[in-house]
């Protein structure tokens, strides 16, 4: 199929270069002339595994990269919507959906044939029948349904991972106004494997079957960090033991028939740390609470899901002030790890700022590593926070190591420290390391108490 995808951030790039790799002809639309330079030579504004190599290998090929919109449309089958939605505190904000559905009709009123215009911006259900179809009918001249078709084809990429979780997805949502366009849709994965789950369903379904997977992990991970709290208050239990019986529950680790155990990936989630961020898990979930709340829903459980995660990076300054012996004011502390999580650069709503912003606020001299988000950093903090390119020089001289975002490059922080006369205190706010691995560890989770479980 020759396809359009409007919006080139981490949806719409991935799904771009992983549908070239489909055998599609993609055209990437961006209004931003530099970006779309940046694509069109073949390099990627983002940290995506695995993306640069799809972007060499077809940008010359299948995939082309334009400002072009109306263009774009006219030489396509079917439009994908990629654009931003963000939440602005009440509602998430859907200028940046209705600008395209504007320009896509209008593009599709001097445009012949039928034409499928698919969503994958998240949005709450009821926008494509609703606001998205009555533009694109506005300003096209044309009726959906008849001249057009109207979809919604949620993504479940995890940034880091993206390209990996296009590539080989747990299922395929497909949401239409009819079975036309459902039909059409279908073309766009129909030479993957026939294995991977299809659900056809209707525009709304589709819409919050996106919200209920995101709520749900979400969930999972504020369930995880709440069992941490009350392990650290309770003394003599860690965390770590108490999810490592939890992940053992039948549903979680099955057992097969040959008699070996499957753990469940889900149980990712069912792990304690400083809290989740990103692009899409607390946007997503306000969203969701706040368009609960204006249909007259309630979402006690929701609420509490983004209570517990908004206090969880706070976890971790109060374990430097309870364990570091010193005020904060004039301590070194240096953070490892500034990106939301491992493999990507994306800083947006990452608990490290609100580690990194109390720790100023406090007097703290802060330093920082991060493998793939330093220029980010030192955009937003400038040079109130030594950004270093090694975590040798990060924590050198520190009297404390706060470890918030899980890069497997932080195993080496026991060792890098063995040797020092006067080892700093390393603050886990992830849980990777050993709690017996360095001279001085506090994690979350984890009581000075001791421990009824195995020591690792």
């Amino acid at each position: 199929m020759n396809l359009s995808i409007i919006g080139t951030g981490y949806v719409g790039l991935v799904s771009g270069a992983c549908l070239a790799e489909l055998g599609h002809t993609v055209w990437c639309v961006d209004r931003e002339r530099e970006k779309i330079e940046r694509i069109a030579a073949g390099i990627s504004p983002i940290h995506e595994a695995g993306l640069d190599d799809l972007l060499a290998k077809h940008v010359h090929g299948r995939l082309h990269a334009t400002t072009d919109l109306p263009q774009a449309v006219r030489d396509s089958e079917m439009t994908l919507i990629a654009v931003g939605t963000p939440f602005d505190g009440s509602r998430i904000d859907l200028s940046f959906i209705h600008q395209a559905a504007r320009q896509i009709g209008e593009a599709l009123s001097k445009k012949a044939g039928y034409h499928v215009v698919v969503v994958k911006s998240t949005v709450v259900p009821g926008t494509t029948e609703g606001d998205l179809t009555r533009i694109l009918e506005e300003s096209s001249g044309k009726k959906a349904g008849r001249d057009f078709g109207v979809g919604m084809n949620p993504e479940f990429l995890s940034e880091g991972n993206a390209v990996a979780d296009f590539m080989s997805p747990d299922r395929i949502v497909l949401g239409g106004m009819d079975q036309r366009t459902l039909n059409t849709m279908e073309k766009l994965y129909e030479v993957m494997d026939k294995d991977v789950p299809r659900v056809r369903t209707t525009l709304r379904t589709a819409e919050m079957i996106k919200y209920a997977s995101n709520a749900l992990q979400a969930t999972m991970i504020s369930f995880a960090n709440e069992m941490a709290n009350i392990c650290s208050a309770m003394g003599g239990v860690d965390v770590v033991d108490v999810m490592s019986g939890v992940h053992l529950m039948r549903p979680l680790t099955p057992k097969l028939d040959d008699g070996r155990m499957i753990r469940a990936g889900i149980t990712h989630f069912l792990n304690a740390g400083c809290g989740f961020g990103g692009s899409c898990f607390p946007k997503d979930i306000k969203a969701l609470a706040a368009h609960a709340g204006r249909i007259g829903a309630s979402t006690p459980l929701l609420d509490a899901v983004l209570s517990t995660n908004a206090a969880q990076p706070n976890r971790v300054i109060s374990l430097l002030r309870e364990q570091l012996g010193r005020p904060l004011d004039g301590a070194k502390v240096a953070v490892a790890g500034l990106a939301f999580k491992p493999g990507t650069d994306d800083l947006r709503e990452s608990p490290a700022i609100a580690v990194i912003d109390e720790l100023l606020r406090c007097g703290a001299m802060v330093s920082a590593f991060d493998p793939a988000a330093e220029s980010h950093a030192k955009q937003k903090w400038g040079s109130r926070v030594r950004i270093e390119s090694t975590l040798a020089a990060a924590i050198e001289g520190a009297d404390a190591i706060a470890i918030v975002t899980s890069w497997p490059q932080f195993k080496q922080i026991p060792q890098l420290i063995a040797g020092w006369a006067n080892p700093p205190l390393v603050v886990d706010g992830r849980r990777m390391l050993g709690r017996n691995s360095v001279a001085r560890y506090a994690g979350i989770g984890l009581s000075d108490g001791p421990s009824t479980g195995e020591r690792r």
